[in-house]
């Protein structure tokens, strides 16, 4: 069977999407075979072949004759190829996450393609622009991709923590960025989180994030997590925050209301975009 996505003109992202689904596969299985992997996804067995030999080669799965299996314990997508997973929803909720703020306030932002979406509603702010002479917000990241975006906004002052960069998701970690944040106090921190669940918490796979993002909760006033429906009642490896320090979810229209009133039950007002 063949589809677009077969062709020579597979683009970036149904290859993005594609390796996704692999990868989603790979993680509830531990092993796949090229074959069933084909039908699954609805493409031919050469362009299993060629995303297995691609994945392989950034060490995201480990070949095996006729399939693969899954490279370690968990498996962390790098954000790059996350960007296309529920893009409508993140950008809905990035806009209303960033309508929290208050001109003035210091904003706390991690890594993640969510609160990627927040920083860029924060940038679009037309009262946000409109203010000249001093910042209209301060952010503080860790994130090199959205100090990136948002360095060139002349009405934003960045902080960026040091640390050492992750490629998965862009976000700086360790000593170095501690020392930042142990300086700096943040009026709300929007986090994005690889699971929240209002029995574990806020949760990211890895544990060296987890630190560095517990740590900005610690010095926020007000925390907020930003997380579509893919994310919500998940649980991750490493702990971030109890459900009970959270004081905002804001995530998609698609959360049953049984699902929202447990969070409310831990005090977490939930807003739906």
């Amino acid at each position: 069977m063949t589809t677009s996505s077969d062709t020579n003109h597979d683009s970036p992202v149904s290859r993005y999407r594609r390796w996704n689904q692999l990868l989603e596969l790979l993680a509830a299985e531990g092993q796949l075979q090229v074959e069933r992997a084909a039908a699954e996804l609805g493409v031919s067995a050469a362009t299993i072949r060629r995303d297995f030999d691609e994945l392989a080669s950034q060490q995201m799965l480990a070949r095996i004759r006729g399939g693969a299996v899954a490279q370690g314990v968990t498996y962390d997508l790098p954000l790059r190829y996350k960007t296309v997973r529920n893009p409508s929803e993140k950008q809905r909720i990035g806009v209303i996450a960033a309508d929290l703020i208050q001109p003035g306030q210091v904003v706390g932002l991690n890594g993640g393609t969510t609160t990627t979406e927040v920083a860029r509603a924060l940038a679009m702010r037309a009262d946000l622009n409109a203010i000249t002479g001093t910042p209209a917000v301060t952010v503080v990241t860790n994130a090199l991709n959205i100090a990136t975006e948002l360095a060139v906004r002349k009405h934003i002052k960045i902080v960026v923590t040091g640390g050492v960069a992750r490629p998965q998701s862009y976000e700086l970690t360790g000593p170095l960025a501690t020392g930042v944040l142990d300086r700096v106090t943040i009026d709300v921190v929007f986090l994005g989180v690889d699971g929240i669940d209002a029995a574990a918490g806020a949760t990211a796979q890895n544990e060296g994030e987890a630190s560095t993002n517990q740590l900005m909760t610690q010095r926020a006033s007000r925390v907020v997590v930003v997380a579509d429906r893919s994310k919500v009642g998940r649980r991750a490896f490493a702990l971030i925050c109890a459900a009970a320090e959270v004081d905002v979810l804001v995530t998609d229209a698609s959360l049953t209301d049984e699902a929202a009133a447990r969070f409310e039950e831990v005090g977490v007002k939930v807003l739906t975009a």
